[in-house]
This record gives C-alpha cells, structure tokens and sequence, in this order.
C-alpha cells in the first residue's frame, strides 16, 4: 500500500510537472483566446505544485501520522518538481519544429 502511495505521487508529479507545457489550455481544461504566456506556465506550474504537494500530504495522513517537515524538505521538492518538467519545457520551447 505505502509503496503503491509513493508511485502514485511520482505519476501525479510528473504529470503536473508537465502539463502546464504540453497544452494551450489553462490546467488542461480552460480555454485561452491568446494561448499562455510564459508567466501564465511558471504561475501554472506554481499552482500545480501545490495542488500536488497537498495530495501527496492527504495521501500521507491516510497512511498515517504525518511526519512534520522543515523548509529543507520544500526546497528539494520544489527543485525536483522543476526537474520533472524539464521534458515538457524541452518539448515546447527548446526542440525544433
């Protein structure tokens, strides 16, 4: 069960990491008449990091007690949740056309 838990994070992870670049829609899902801006990404990208911090701390509360963390911890979630967007950023902005 804790081990299907920590799988399920890195999917969400990587998911949420990545879609901010691989759609013209606002979180997948609303329409943008211009298409986003690459403020409107890093917002998205902000957003969507919390959404995913906030479901792996649910996931971690059904499991059991949750372990208090230290601004250390969010500082290395943050830069790994930027390293699993790479592939998305390299997609829209760095690979040819």
């Amino acid at each position: 069960m804790q081990s299907s838990a920590v799988w399920l994070v890195l999917v969400l992870s990587l998911i949420g990491a990545n879609l901010p670049f691989a759609t013209e829609r606002l979180f997948g899902v609303l329409p943008l008449r211009g298409g986003k801006t690459w403020y409107l990404r890093l917002g998205e990208l902000s957003v969507l990091y919390f959404v995913v911090g906030f479901a792996s701390l649910a996931m971690e509360a059904r499991l059991g007690q949750i372990y208090p963390q230290h601004w250390e911890f969010y500082a290395v979630s943050a830069s790994m949740f930027l390293v699993l967007a790479f592939p998305g950023f390299v997609g829209r902005y760095l690979a040819r056309r």
